[in-house]
């Protein structure tokens, strides 16, 4: 379905990540995972893109959250500011959850967290009780979108982890480094054959898990997938 809706609010979360907050059209509804279509300008200047939701459908407003590229629908999207109109089509995907799963494995890579923060959000805000352990990378600290809420949410609630890795580490990084590995999935979910796992971000990436997870011998159909391409 279309809806109409404005921005609400913008949050720079990383120095080249943004997230844009917009009013919940009455009669709009979604699962946490899902995404919807952005429609931005008219006539010759349309443009029109699909963006995971990053809110869970438990928050009072939607949320998007994209890296900022420097293309035409990146800087468009990057120029809104409160009260400006978009239209919004959706919601659309299967990368969801309802709390049909008691332990969740989520391996992600970069602007991939979108959907895992929205259903972590939404798992918590429900009281469900899921055991969530997340596998996050990224190529640098100050790339990590969500970082304080995350470590936030684990702080909150013992049934959620959160493991960060990062594959260009400062000096100062004292955490885990490389990409994500098996060695890792066994460390941080030595259960992880009990897990069903979602796991998202560039292509690449989702293919090396969806690899990664067959080799442990995790079922295939504890294993969902959601890819990010290189949007505009």
């Amino acid at each position: 379905m279309l809806f109409e809706t404005c921005v609400v609010e913008t949050i720079q979360r990383t120095p080249d990540i943004k997230s844009i907050r917009f009013e919940k059209p009455q009669g709009f509804s979604y699962l946490a995972g899902q995404y919807i279509f952005i429609t931005l300008g008219g006539g010759p200047d349309r443009m029109e893109k699909h963006f995971t939701l990053s809110s869970s459908p438990t928050e009072s407003f939607l949320e998007i959250t994209k890296r900022l590229t420097g293309h035409p629908f990146s800087n468009a999207l990057a120029g809104l500011n409160s009260g400006d109109k978009v239209s919004i089509r959706g919601p659309y995907g299967e990368f969801t959850f309802q709390g049909e799963y008691d332990k969740v494995g989520m391996l992600s890579g970069g602007i991939g967290i979108t959907p895992l923060r929205s259903i972590i959000r939404y798992s918590i805000d429900k009281e469900l009780g899921t055991n969530i352990i997340l596998l996050c990378s990224n190529r640098s600290e100050s790339d990590i979108a969500f970082r304080n809420e995350l470590e936030g949410m684990q702080r909150e609630k013992p049934d959620i982890k959160v493991i960060e890795t990062i594959t260009r580490p400062e000096p100062e990084w004292k955490g885990v480094t490389g990409r994500i590995n098996a060695g890792m999935v066994k460390k941080f979910m030595p259960d992880y054959i009990e897990r069903t796992f979602y796991t998202s971000g560039p292509p690449k990436m989702v293919e090396a898990m969806i690899s990664l997870l067959r080799e442990l011998g995790v079922p295939e159909e504890q294993i969902k997938q959601e890819h990010f391409y290189g949007y505009d």
